[in-house]
């Protein structure tokens, strides 16, 4: 049996009767456009919860709070991953969500509206072409640490407004040792299971790189 929308209710006991609802909502929006325009592998669309939304939240739980205002960037977000669930448990912080695929977006942008996420942009570019500065670059494993690094380098305000270092908030799984090696980034690992009970996390993690 798959999750439900109590598991993120579980593990953020603290939401807002408005977040709430908004993450019960994803239950409706994503299989109609996913429907339309396949963001959700079809074998996924019943696991939204457990492997899409908790999952983009294991940010939330190694960094839980952002200062107002923070800009995130999340790049190559697919259907709106992690940036919409982050944009739902941050409703004051400023969330940039861009693909190279526009039906991606377009998919991201009626999610976005249907929540009324007032704090969520989305555009059809790659993330080398963007000449805007954020305090913090997340994404969800579109390619191994060393190739992804260059693509965001320069896109780094130089004030740090949070209690962590600007830097890259990855979610990957797996054995990285070799890829953290290869791309010579002082990468932290932060293990997801030590948040997370299900077994779909034993071998998640979120990778902070500080740039």
């Amino acid at each position: 049996m798959n999750p439900t929308v109590d598991i993120i209710y579980k593990y953020f006991p603290g939401l807002t009767e408005r977040q709430k609802q908004q993450f019960a909502q994803l239950a409706e929006v994503y299989p109609f456009w996913n429907d339309q325009i396949n963001v959700i592998s079809r074998k996924d669309i019943d696991s939204l919860y457990l492997k899409h939304v908790l999952h983009s939240l294991g940010i939330a739980k190694f960094m839980p709070e952002f200062t107002p205002g923070t800009k995130i960037l999340d790049v190559g977000t697919g259907g709106g991953f992690p940036g919409i669930p982050l944009a739902i448990l941050f409703p004051e912080v400023q969330f940039h969500l861009v693909d190279s695929i526009g039906k991606k977006i377009k998919v991201v942008r009626e999610v976005a509206e249907a929540l009324g996420l007032e704090n969520v942009e989305a555009d059809h570019i790659r993330a080398e072409q963007l000449d805007y500065k954020y305090d913090f670059i997340v994404s969800r494993a579109v390619t191994r640490l060393g190739e992804f690094a260059p693509w965001v380098r320069n896109k780094f305000a130089k004030q740090d407004r949070n209690g962590l270092p600007n830097g890259i908030l990855y979610l990957k799984g797996g054995d990285l040792r070799d890829e953290i090696k290869e791309s010579r980034l002082k990468a932290e690992l932060h293990a997801l299971s030590s948040y997370f009970k299900e077994d779909f996390f034993d071998t998640k993690y979120v990778v902070y790189v500080p740039m």
